[in-house]
């Protein structure tokens, strides 16, 4: 029978906890303080992530100049064959 992830997120949480029963109150805090500042700095990151999707383009040509730049690279090679 196969185990379903959260099945075995389950049983990994529980075998931590298990492993952590003897630790002090304050290793006990220490290690949520942890936890929770490497939650925060998992989003921070996939937000800046999302953000860096929507990088502007840095140029200080004017958006006209770049279009008329783009235009006129263009070169057309294709020849009509006659039959």
């Amino acid at each position: 029978m196969k185990m379903k992830a959260i099945d075995i997120n389950n049983t990994l949480v529980d075998g931590y906890l298990q492993l952590l029963e003897n630790l002090s109150p304050n290793n006990k805090l220490d290690l949520i303080s942890k936890l929770t500042l490497s939650i925060k700095k998992e989003q921070d990151q996939k937000n800046k992530s999302f953000y860096k999707a929507f990088g502007a383009w840095d140029s200080k040509q004017s958006a006209d100049e770049i279009i008329d730049s783009i235009r006129s690279s263009r070169t057309f090679t294709r020849t009509i064959e006659k039959f």
